[in-house]
């Protein structure tokens, strides 16, 4: 795929769009392996989830960049128009399973864009769904504008450091009961600590597997 346009989306997050490769079809929530066509990175693949609809003409990634890891996320924001990347299969195990309670941390995130964008378009609300978005910053916030546009949609945006306009909580039992019923379908990405705190949290206010939707990160 080549390249259309990159612009930033926080401070360290960029929004890409791609051409659709003709004949692509994948899932919203699933994710696909992306390498860069740069001497040295050929073999450097990663996982990153489409933001954008299967009937959309463009595919869209929004991708956090970690300059300090001097790694492939670097690379991707140093990414100008017209250079190409490849793609692979999509997989991945979040997809829509109905109105819930949306948990992401982080660039966990993505696949619930897409989850979102999806019932949105299909539904014209999101009505009976709450996102629970997790960040180290108000900054780190990725969409939050977009999100608290969406029809219907509960948002609760929670940071780590002090001193936000949103409050700094971790996703802990007490906090998650606010959103969280035994019974409900949620849906849970993030990096692994986190996921494994919330869905030993999620366990303990009654909600059982089987009624997780989950992928790490």
């Amino acid at each position: 795929m080549t390249l259309k346009r990159i612009e930033p989306v926080t401070h360290d997050t960029y929004h890409l769009v791609f051409d659709r490769p003709e004949g692509f079809q994948y899932s919203p929530g699933q994710g696909v392996d992306l390498y860069l066509l740069k001497p040295g990175w050929e073999d450097e693949g990663r996982p990153f989830t489409p933001v954008s609809l299967p009937h959309e003409p463009t595919l869209e990634f929004v991708i956090k960049s970690y300059p300090d890891h001097h790694g492939m996320t670097e690379q991707i924001g140093a990414l100008k128009a017209g250079e190409d990347v490849l793609i692979k299969e999509p997989f991945g195990a979040i997809s829509d399973q109905g109105p819930g309670v949306f948990i992401a941390g982080g660039a966990g995130i993505t696949p619930m864009i897409a989850v979102l964008r999806q019932r949105l378009h299909e539904h014209g609300t999101l009505a009976g769904s709450t996102l629970v978005f997790a960040n180290k910053t108000e900054a780190d916030i990725i969409w939050r504008e977009k999100f608290e546009a969406m029809k219907g949609l509960k948002t609760a945006f929670v940071v780590d450091q002090p001193g936000a306009s949103v409050p700094q909580q971790r996703l802990d039992r007490d906090y998650l009961r606010r959103f969280v019923e035994p019974g409900s379908r949620c849906y849970l990405c993030g990096p692994p600590p986190m996921m494994d705190a919330v869905r030993e949290a999620l366990h303990e206010l009654g909600v059982e597997d089987q009624n997780i939707v989950e992928e790490g990160i």
